[in-house]
């Protein structure tokens, strides 16, 4: 499969990983749509690659969904490929008080956008010649990261829910991969976990991005660039020890 002359919509595509994705994709010739929640971001990161065609939507929102998908099918109706990247990252100390919608956010976002997303605009890839879906989940899918519970739950999730995807899909003509990154020099990393991460340094967003779409082109269905790589090894030959030293990060 090559990524050229392709209609992608990518979520979560102004900033971070999903904003390099789009800049790369655009560069090798595709037509590129990115959401995002803040209108402000969606224009910076139109500021930057002014071939985007940017919309305002929040994946947690079933609302949002349901018009983006109104819009994207009436102006793109050729779109064949789908990249869920929208998320979020937190450090959540589960003995703090919080709210039970505050607890659940990642989930909203991080796993449940995706599975919304899928179902919204399944009908539309499948009238498609050749189509893909790629789910964004996380080295943290296999093995959780104990300051982060919410996001590795969400993200261990996302990669079941994703061979779950693929498995029932086999046969049509729309192929499913998931990308887990590692820990990746983006925004989202920077903001929370940067200073507190003991000097750990992530991989530069465009190394990940330019590997990411390597692999897909070549027919990969689970890409687990760099760290990632370790971490699904690790977490079968050995769980508990990896579990350990990665909570003894923060």
């Amino acid at each position: 499969m090559k990524l050229c002359t392709r209609t992608i919509l990518i979520t979560g595509g102004s900033s971070g990983i999903g904003l390099e994705l789009a800049g790369q994709l655009i560069a090798a010739g595709n037509t590129v749509l990115i959401t995002g929640r803040s209108e402000q971001a969606l224009q910076r990161a139109k500021g930057r690659f002014p071939e985007l065609h940017i919309f305002q939507s929040d994946v947690s929102k079933a609302e949002d969904i349901r018009s983006l998908h109104e819009q994207v099918a009436a102006h793109y109706p050729k779109l064949d490929t789908l990249i869920n990247n929208a998320g979020v990252m937190k450090i959540v100390p589960l003995q703090d008080p919080r709210t039970l919608e505050a607890l659940t956010q990642e989930v909203d976002i991080n796993l449940k956008g995706a599975m919304r997303m899928v179902q919204q605009f399944l009908p539309l890839l499948k009238s498609q010649s050749d189509a893909l879906i790629v789910n964004v989940s996380s080295g943290l899918a296999f093995v959780p990261f104990a300051v982060s519970p919410v996001y590795s739950a969400a993200k261990a999730g996302m990669h079941a829910y994703t061979r779950c995807l693929r498995a029932q899909l086999l046969g049509t003509k729309i192929r499913v991969a998931e990308l887990a990154p590692p820990l990746t020099e983006t925004p989202l990393f920077s903001a929370e976990f940067k200073g507190k991460m003991k000097g750990e340094k992530g991989m530069p967003v465009d190394v990940l991005v330019r590997k990411a779409l390597a692999a897909i082109e070549a027919g990969k269905c689970e890409i687990c660039p760099g760290q990632s790589n370790i971490l699904r090894i690790a977490s079968r030959l050995a769980p508990g020890f990896i579990f350990r030293q990665l909570s003894k990060v923060v």
